[in-house]
């Protein structure tokens, strides 16, 4: 193959490491642009087990396809490997923005997109390591070649595994993650190029490709803060106030007139024109029935309007918050409009807040509790399904007084229905008594709710003074169903099962139909 050109490189090894340290390289390149393309579809569409394994699934069968075309690459292997470095780089530096763009705009072909994106990327991420292994293999031993080009991609895969949960996502955004890992692409096509100047070849034309892609990905780097505000502006029909990408979900609060309105995930968790609705459903059913009640738990609602509503009993010494998330207790904390929404409730005296894991803190701490708020958000991962299962609920009952109550946000009974009873038939399983109620909320509309204890429950005669939405009647009201709400049979959500989340789905794809 006429190696001379480079003889010090070679026999100094530099050469071998140099395409060695590519290799590291592509492979975290390679696991990223997976991993956005995994994050972009939960974020975007729902966080589920199906969207998540077929994105997955379809781009490790795109990497077969490209490591079985890799054998029919022939000519200047050298110059093919550096356009298929370009290439992948401009295609999955881009893809998170594409994404992005795409799903911003009403009847864009959103999933053709998100899935041609994932083929084509993982049909060039397979021609990669054959390639460089074909290059390399006249001066390393197959033995020794193999297994460090393995354990290069290896690491590399092991880096990125990390550092996208902990340090990408968060720090960066999808956007921003992605160009920057398609410029490390266009750097090893340069470096590439740099190492075997001087053969035979059009290299000054491959030059040219390698300096408009990286001039390209710049350019998208340089802008991708203007192109997510003008993505989300697309998405969102009111004005955004604050967004934050932290290491467990995307906050967005958008704002118009009166309006406040929380977005996680895309998700919307309250409007702040109808909330007190929800807050008071949540809260007041199951506490007013606890007049003797001095320890309250809530987990989730970190935005402490759940925690505004009990501190309206004076009578309650202390409530713990449990919130995973310390960027949203920090957000509702300190800043002035929520700080006006939830009343100051974060840093009242009596509130303590824990950022930590529900289930993990559960396990550690031994502390009883009067009355429990599971204030989660809807089932729509296994990240969250595993908050809804039997497991979880023995582990709350182990925590629960013995004529405490416990209440559960439960999606809704109307748009969700068998979801909502498999929560009713899984807290039955464990051994609770259970009293499903529903609230009508016009941001959600109808809304479920599950109180559930091992005493006797009857909706108490006297509410706290200054709700806006419940009296004595209306909360009896609550607990009667009609026809297409009533009970149905499931099954019961377990910690190796989580049948929840696939009800969750389907229940509102079945809605979006």
């Amino acid at each position: 193959m006429g190696w001379g050109f480079v003889p010090t490189l070679w026999h100094g090894g530099r050469l071998k490491y140099a395409l060695l340290a590519s290799v590291f390289l592509i492979a975290s390149c390679g696991l990223v642009y997976e991993l956005i393309a995994g994050a972009m579809a939960s974020y975007l569409l729902g966080d589920s087990i199906t969207r998540f394994s077929t994105v997955i699934g379809t781009y490790l069968f795109a990497m077969g396809i490209g490591s079985w075309l890799s054998k029919h690459v022939g000519g200047n292997l050298v110059l093919r490997f550096v356009q298929i470095e370009l290439a992948v780089g401009l295609f999955g530096g881009v893809s998170a923005a594409v994404l992005f763009l795409l799903f911003a705009q009403a009847g864009a072909p959103f999933m053709a997109a998100l899935y041609g994106l994932v083929l084509a990327v993982g049909v060039l991420v397979g021609l990669e390591i054959p390639l460089l292994m074909r290059i390399l293999h006249e001066k390393v031993r197959f033995r020794e070649l193999v297994s460090e080009v393995l354990t290069f991609d290896y690491l590399g895969a092991l880096a990125v595994s990390l550092l996208f949960p902990l340090v990408l996502a968060p720090r960066l955004g999808m956007i921003r993650t992605a160009l920057l890992f398609g410029l490390l692409n266009a750097l090893v096509a340069a470096a590439t190029l740099w190492l075997f100047r001087g053969r035979p070849g059009p290299w000054r034309w491959a030059a040219g490709q390698c300096a408009a892609v990286t001039v390209l990905l710049l350019a998208g780097l340089a802008g991708a803060g203007r192109l997510t505000a003008y993505a989300e502006a697309q998405f969102y029909s009111d004005d955004i106030v604050y967004a934050e990408t932290t290491p467990y979900q995307r906050i967005v609060l958008t704002r118009w007139a009166d309006d406040l309105r929380l977005f996680l995930n895309g998700n919307l968790q309250f409007s702040s024109r109808d909330e007190y609705r929800y807050h008071e459903a949540l809260v007041h059913p199951g506490l007013a029935a606890l007049p003797w009640a001095k320890r309250v738990l809530v987990l989730g609602g970190g935005d402490g309007l759940a925690v505004r509503e009990i501190l309206k009993y004076p009578d309650v010494a202390s409530v713990t918050l449990v919130e995973l998330d310390p960027a949203m207790t920090r957000l509702f904390s300190r800043h002035d409009w929520l700080r006006g929404l939830n009343g100051g409730a974060l840093t009242d005296p009596r509130v303590r807040v824990i950022n930590a894991d529900a289930m993990v803190w559960l396990d550690q701490t031994p502390e009883l509790f009067d009355f429990v708020i599971a204030d989660f958000p809807d089932p729509t991962s296994f990240g969250i399904g595993k908050l809804y299962t039997t497991a979880f609920y023995r582990l709350l009952d182990h925590h629960l007084a013995r004529t405490g109550l416990l209440v559960v946000q439960s999606t809704s009974p109307y748009a969700a229905r068998r979801s909502f009873w498999c929560v009713v038939n899984t807290l039955a399983a464990v051994g609770f008594h259970t009293w499903p109620y529903h609230a009508y909320v016009a941001s959600f509309g109808e809304w479920g709710f599950i109180l559930a204890g091992h005493g006797g429950f009857a909706p108490a005669e006297r509410l706290p003074l200054g709700l806006r939405f419940l009296d004595p009647q209306s909360q009896r009201d609550l607990f009667r169903f009609p026809q297409d709400m009533g009970w149905m049979e499931t099954e019961v959500n377990r910690l190796d099962n989580q049948v929840l989340v696939g009800y969750h789905e389907a229940d509102w794809n079945a809605v979006a139909r």
